[in-house]
């Protein structure tokens, strides 16, 4: 139980922070980009590539002693795309303008690196349970830096925040809409694909920031403490 814990911690740290599909291995930097002009733009593409990561990673798990070697590649990648199938089917069902908006980069998550990456590189020598749940943590993180980026792009852009949510939650979520200014001429750097570079340079930079800090905070009280260990074997 102690083992498994400590695995899962080791994950979730992973996937949200230090191995970040976005933010450090600057994987599916594309849709990224090109979607995040509202936040709940970077929501929906986010929901679906971690369904998409949890379905593929799950069942690249259940089949890796079925599955050639020499083929592999070619398999995960049928499985990823029949999951992005399902998802594009449901999108277009049942939110069909975020459908529109999020355009050609829903049927796109099938080449997107951090999805087969994860297949081969963990789902594929893990059990179930922990390919499900490393597929939800990485899922996450690239969802949550979908979500900051399109959040910053919209309120710089058009002063806004949560437009259009009634394409994804539908007509409960009409009056959603926060007004955070109030605009008549939108900063098109942000919401074009310039101010996506910026604003995506901004968050690594951030992160890099938290991270040196962070690390100098470590070494200083480890510093402290073999000061406090000599001082203690003198005395």
């Amino acid at each position: 139980m102690s083992n498994l814990k400590d695995t899962l911690q080791t994950l979730s740290i992973e996937g949200l922070w230090k191995n970040n599909p976005a933010l450090v291995q600057l994987l599916g930097l594309c849709p990224l980009l090109a979607v995040t002009a509202t936040f709940i733009n970077g929501l929906g593409l986010g929901l679906a590539t971690l369904f998409v990561l949890v379905g593929a990673n799950v069942t690249v798990s259940v089949v890796r002693q079925w599955v050639p070697n020499d083929i592999r590649i070619p398999v995960f990648v049928m499985i990823i795309a029949a999951y992005v199938t399902v998802i594009e089917l449901l999108m277009n069902a049942f939110t069909y303008n975020l459908y529109l908006a999020l355009g050609i980069f829903i049927p796109l998550i099938v080449t997107n690196c951090a999805i087969i990456g994860r297949a081969e590189a963990y789902a594929s020598k893990q059990p179930p349970h922990l390919a499900a749940y490393d597929g939800f943590v990485m899922g996450l993180g690239f969802a949550l830096v979908l979500m900051l980026l399109g959040g910053m792009r919209e309120i710089f852009g058009a002063g806004t925040l949560f437009a259009g949510a009634d394409r994804l939650f539908g007509d409960i979520a009409s009056d959603w809409t926060i007004v955070v200014f109030q605009t008549d001429n939108p900063f098109l750097l942000a919401i074009l694909p310039p101010g996506a570079f910026i604003g995506m340079g901004l968050i690594i930079a951030l992160k890099n920031y938290i991270d040196s800090v962070y690390k100098s905070r470590v070494e200083s009280e480890s510093i402290t403490k073999v000061e406090r260990a000599r001082v203690t074997a003198e005395s």
